[in-house]
Parts: structure tokens; C-alpha cells; sequence
């Protein structure tokens, strides 16, 4: 086999080197200009070393031809052998002589490089490296760098400092994400394993963040034992899991009627010590917390609860049973107030004396606290020192304040700032003093419970628009504070469209009726008011009269019809009085029968002397008896014949 010796020769394109081998062959070497010999248009492309004996006798022909002829030789005649065309006719755009001056020759791009400045290299060296890629991960999400701008190119140090830095806290950041998703996958797969549904078993998983990880801090430390040093993370983690005995406490705290956020919650919070769950669970079903009321009270208890013993849970439930609050009670209480449970026995000791020194027996402070817990066992004792004082400021004593409390413990719920200050503020302008908001607060206690703007305020704009005048609205608030309780589309409105339609009672009178009696808000319409009205439209008496004895006398509608009927019958039988004396003169019925109205009449019919009832029963006694004593002397004058010397002084006498 001939071989062709050959020469090895790189030239520079566009950046890159690119290897020629040039023949030695001396007839070839005649074809090549001398001083152009990088560029010659005889070079020869061959892709191996060695040629077949075929091919060199085709090329001794060639030569042999060309030199008899003197034909320039085409540089096409020169390859024998083609990788493609494009590389080809890449190849002899870039030996072409006639354009020597576009392909500069290494030498020269060497020096280029060289008369670079340094903030061009440097400027050169960022361009080339601000496209690095992220290193990426099994299961890791890629996300595309940002569209590169003019100005997003980062300095240099931070690609040689910084960029390593930050590129290995994402790296470790993803890892241990990766590490998680694999820990609860384990998880899940053992609850699975445990006849959990796998719905049931993701929802659960998304609740135990905090003992995924305890899990995979435990199964890292398991390698350094020797029975686990050449053990899987996953076979570690298995374990653990199995060993905790997680999977059997869900099961059964979900058979006692807990969710599965609830059991999450309470296996975050208990990571070190699951069988303290199982302890507290059976604890509170002693004291009678049964169904969803357990995990509420677990849940919300906190850790504190889950850290105390159960001899400290017992010592605290013995101590409030001694002070009135029943065994039979402890459930509700601590349902309604789950940070009961947290709290050490000397701190219960030092709540329970708080309220001890108001004076409040143990009766009532067994009371108190099962119809309030939150009052005893959810604020800070500062809190409730502070709301006791603010109470003393309405002129309550100590004591005073206790029963309040005592028969109000929710007052004990409200805020100073939010509940109390702006309500005080609001009477006030209603022209509610201090003694006003005392009896307010003594009779109705609750009116310091509800929100001003959505319950007290539509009420009192209310009042007003039916025609009662402000500064007597803070009066009917005073008398009847109870009106502040009352529904206003349920209750007080009904009662006000009663009296206008069905009691006779005006328009321009029913703001009277209601200021001068606000009780009658507070009476039921169909028991009692339709009673009333229908029994003094059955006695002979005109609806528009009615009307007007209801203006004189509201509370004529709030007695009951057993007091009303004896009275009207020794009016007209007994006393043998019109119905219009009963017309003029609606307070008859406030009066009692047996002490004032027999009594008085008997005293008219000894001395045969008449009265209207309005000076008959609305004075007191001793001008009933001056009264008395001037009608007979004047009967007495009359009947010697002496004229009276003052006629106007009979006034009164029917």
C-alpha cells in the first residue's frame, strides 16, 4: 500500500483550528504560489493517512497531463475525497487567494487578543460565564433564566465568590426538599399499610410538617448506631416510624371523633412524647369531655396541657370541685375554656383567690364559672385586676363588684378600650351621668356586653325618629335599661306598630307612650298587650279613648286582667260610677283595692261626701282628710242656711 508523506498544518476560522495535511508530493508543490502557501489552492483533503494504490495512480496521471498541457490545475481536481458539500465549499472560500485579507490567520487574532485592555477581558470573561447552568436535581422543577438584558450582566467577583456560595445553599435547600417529599412518601405509605385510604393519608401528611422532620433528623441519627451504620435513609426512616407507633395513635384518635388537621396539630406538638396524647385523651373522657369537644380542647390547650402530669391535671380539678365548681361541671368548663388545663396548680390557687376576695361565696363562684369560664380561666389576673377598677370607677364597691360579677360573669369578657370607654362616652352625650350608668350597669349589666354601633346606637336613633326628644332619651335609657337588650325588628318595632294600629294610640302620641312607659317594650304582644286591649274594648270604652288613657297612663296595658277586673267592678257596682269617671281617670287601676280605694270610699260615705277619683285617690292621706273635713263643714253650713263665703273652696266636690 503506498502511502503519501504529508506535512501537518493548522490554520485559524473564525476561531477555531482547523487541521490540514499538505502534500509533499514535488510535482503538487509547483502548483502552490510561494508566497501564499496557507491559501494555495493545491492543498489536498484526506480523511485518513493512508490512500488506496488505485488513487495514487489516478493522481500520477493527473499530474502527468497537467504538466504536458500547462493547464492551471482547478482546485476541485485536488480533493479526492468529500466529508459534504458545505464543508467543502467552506474550505475553499477560506483558501481562496482572492480575499486573503477577510480570514485573518491566527497570528493575527493572537495579537487582537493581546491589544485587548483589561476591562475588556474582564467585560469578555463575564459575558462568557453569565450564561452558566444550574446545576439540576432528580424530581427538581427547571425554571428558564430571565430574557438577558443590557445592564443584568453580575460583576465579577460575585461569579467567582457569591455565585458558589448562594448555588450551594440552593443546593442544599433543594436536597432537603427532595429529602422531606421522600420522608413523607414513607409516611404515607405506612399509613397505607395501616388500612389508611390514601386521600385520608395526603390530607394527614399535609398537617405533620414539623414531624416529617423530626423524623428525618431521628433516621440521620440512627447511622452513627452500629446496627443501622451501612442502612438506607428510607429503611431508617421505616423504622422509626414503625417503632413510634404513629400510625395505630392516628387510627385511634380518629375512632374518638377527631379531624385529621386536630390530629396533625396535636402530633406536631408532641413529637417527642406521642404516648402523653393517648394519657390526656383518656384523662379528659374522666371528667366527662366526650365526641368533638376533645379535640377542640386538645387542640387548643396547647403544649402546656400536654406537659403536665396527670397528677398536677388531678390537683387542679380537686381544688375547683372544693370551691363550688361540680365534677359533673368540669367538662363544660374546660370545652368552653381549654386553657384551663395549662395553667399549674398555683396559678389556678392564686384565680380562684381573686375572685374569693370580691366576697363571692363558693355557691356563686361554682356558678360564675360554669356560666362563664372564659371569665375565670382565659384572662391574665392584670387584666382582670384592671377591669375591676374601671367598675369601681362607677361608685361599686369591693363587694358590690362581686356580686356583679357574680351574676354577670361575661362582664369579665369585655374590653376597657374597645367595650366600655366608647359606650360610657355615648351616654354621656346622651345625658346619662354617672348615676345613670351605675343603675344601667346594677340592673342591666348586659348593655355593657353588646357592640354600640350595631346594636345601641339603631336603637337610639330609633327613639328619636318616633318623636322623642333628645335630651329625654338618656332618661328612658335610665328607667328602662333593659330596652338596649331588646331586637329591634323583632321586639321593639312590632310593639310600636301594635299600639298605633290596634291600641288607638297617635302618632304624635307615641313617643309620649313610650317615654313615659319604656316597660311596655318588654311585654309580649299576643300574651299580654292584645289581652289588655281587648278586655277595655269589652268594657264600652272607644278605641281612640283608649288611645288617649294609654297616652295619660302607658302601664295601663301591663296589668293583668285578675287585678284589672275586681277593681272596675266595685267602681261600677259599689261605687256606682260612670265609665267616663274611669275614662279621665285611667290611674284608678294603679291604686290597691284593699288599702286605698274601699278604705277612701267607705271614709266619703260615712261623711256623705262625693269626690271625683282624681282628688279621691291621687293625694295623700292627711289632704284627704283636710279635703274630708272642709266638704262637710261646708255640706253642714249649707244645711243651716249660711251662705259660703267662698264658693270656689267647694272645687273638687262632685
Amino acid at each position: 500500500m503506498l502511502l503519501f508523506p504529508h506535512q501537518q498544518q493548522y490554520t485559524s476560522i473564525n476561531g477555531f483550528r482547523c487541521f490540514f495535511f499538505i502534500h509533499k508530493n514535488p510535482n503538487f508543490q509547483s502548483l502552490i504560489p510561494t508566497p501564499t502557501i496557507k491559501h494555495s489552492k493545491s492543498l489536498s483533503i484526506t480523511s485518513s493517512i493512508h490512500h488506496n494504490q488505485t488513487t495514487h495512480k489516478l493522481e500520477e496521471e493527473e499530474e502527468d497531463e497537467n504538466e504536458n498541457t500547462n493547464i492551471n490545475i482547478n482546485p476541485v481536481a485536488a480533493i479526492h475525497r468529500k466529508h459534504n458539500s458545505k464543508s467543502t465549499s467552506f474550505l475553499l472560500k477560506r483558501l481562496s487567494p482572492e480575499h486573503p485579507e477577510e480570514y485573518p490567520d491566527e497570528e493575527e487574532e493572537e495579537e487582537e487578543e493581546e491589544g485587548m485592555s483589561e476591562d475588556e477581558k474582564v467585560k469578555l470573561l463575564e459575558l462568557s460565564l453569565v450564561r452558566r447552568k444550574t446545576p439540576q436535581f432528580p424530581g427538581s422543577i427547571y425554571l428558564p433564566p430571565p430574557p438577558p438584558t443590557t445592564n443584568s450582566t453580575p460583576p465579577l467577583h460575585r461569579l467567582f465568590r457569591d455565585a458558589d456560595i448562594e448555588e450551594d445553599e440552593e443546593m442544599l435547600m433543594k436536597a432537603l426538599e427532595i429529602r422531606r417529599k421522600v420522608t413523607s412518601e414513607i409516611l404515607k405509605e405506612s399509613m397505607r399499610s395501616g388500612k389508611f385510604s390514601i386521600t385520608y393519608s395526603t390530607n394527614l401528611v399535609s398537617y405533620l410538617p414539623d414531624y416529617i422532620d423530626y423524623v428525618m433528623i431521628e433516621a440521620a441519627s440512627m447511622k452513627s448506631l452500629p446496627e443501622f451504620s451501612h442502612s438506607t435513609f428510607n429503611s431508617r426512616a421505616k423504622t422509626f416510624i414503625h417503632n413510634s407507633n404513629v400510625v395505630p395513635l392516628i387510627r385511634w384518635l380518629k375512632h374518638n371523633s377527631l379531624t385529621y388537621p386536630q390530629i396533625g396539630k396535636l402530633i406536631c406538638m408532641s413529637c417527642e412524647n406521642l404516648q402523653a396524647i393517648r394519657e390526656l385523651v383518656e384523662w379528659l373522657k374522666g371528667i366527662y369531655v366526650k365526641g368533638e369537644a376533645l379535640g377542640v380542647v386538645l387542640v387548643k390547650a396547647g403544649k402546656n396541657a400536654l406537659r403536665r402530669s396527670l397528677e398536677e391535671l388531678d390537683d387542679t380539678v380537686d381544688y375547683l370541685e372544693k370551691n363550688g365548681v361540680r365534677k359533673e361541671w368540669m367538662g363544660f368548663v374546660v370545652s368552653r375554656c381549654p386553657r384551663v388545663l395549662s395553667y399549674t396548680p398555683e396559678e389556678i390557687i392564686s384565680r380562684v383567690s381573686f375572685f374569693r376576695d370580691m366576697c363571692i361565696d363558693k355557691r356563686d363562684f361554682g356558678t360564675m364559672v360554669f356560666a362563664c369560664p372564659r371569665a375565670f380561666g382565659y384572662f391574665s389576673l392584670e387584666e382582670m385586676q384592671s377591669k375591676v377598677n374601671y367598675l369601681k370607677e362607677f361608685g361599686l364597691t369591693k363587694e358590690e363588684v362581686g356580686r356583679l360579677l357574680a351574676f354577670k360573669p361575661h362582664l369579665m369578657s369585655c374590653s376597657i378600650e374597645e367595650r366600655w370607654k366608647p359606650l360610657v362616652k355615648y351616654l354621656y352625650y346622651l345625658g346619662v351621668r354617672r348615676d345613670g350608668m351605675r343603675r344601667i350597669l346594677t340592673l342591666k349589666p348586659m348593655v355593657f356586653c353588646v357592640d354600640l354601633e350595631s346594636t345601641i346606637a339603631p336603637k337610639v336613633r330609633f327613639l328619636q325618629d318616633i318623636g322623642i326628644r333628645e335630651d329625654a332619651v338618656g332618661g328612658v335609657l335610665v328607667k328602662f335599661p333593659s330596652f338596649l337588650t331588646y331586637s329591634l325588628y323583632k321586639k321593639i318595632r312590632p310593639v310600636v306598630i301594635f299600639l298605633l294600629t290596634k291600641a288607638g294610640v297617635s302618632r304624635k302620641d307615641i313617643g309620649k307612650v313610650i317615654a313615659l312607659g319604656p316597660e311596655l317594650m318588654g311585654c309580649s304582644i299576643v300574651d299580654k298587650l292584645e289581652v289588655n286591649v281587648k278586655y277595655f274594648l269589652s268594657l264600652g270604652i272607644p278605641l281612640h279613648s283608649l288611645g288617649e288613657m294609654i297616652a295619660d297612663f302607658p302601664m295601663l296595658l301591663r296589668y293583668n286582667i285578675d287585678v284589672l277586673r275586681p277593681k272596675y267592678r266595685y267602681l261600677r257596682r259599689t261605687m256606682v260610677r260612670p265609665l267616663q269617671d274611669l275614662i279621665e281617670f285611667p290611674r284608678f287601676f294603679s291604686y290597691s283595692l284593699d288599702g286605698k280605694i274601699i278604705p277612701r270610699h267607705k271614709i266619703l260615705i260615712d261623711n256623705r261626701v262625693n269626690f271625683k277619683l282624681r282628688y279621691m285617690l291621687a293625694i295623700s292621706d292627711d289632704e284627704f282628710n283636710r279635703r274630708v273635713e272642709d266638704a262637710v263643714e261646708r255640706r253642714r253650713n249649707f244645711e243651716s242656711g249660711v251662705v259660703m263665703e267662698n264658693p270656689l273652696s267647694s272645687v273638687g266636690q262632685s
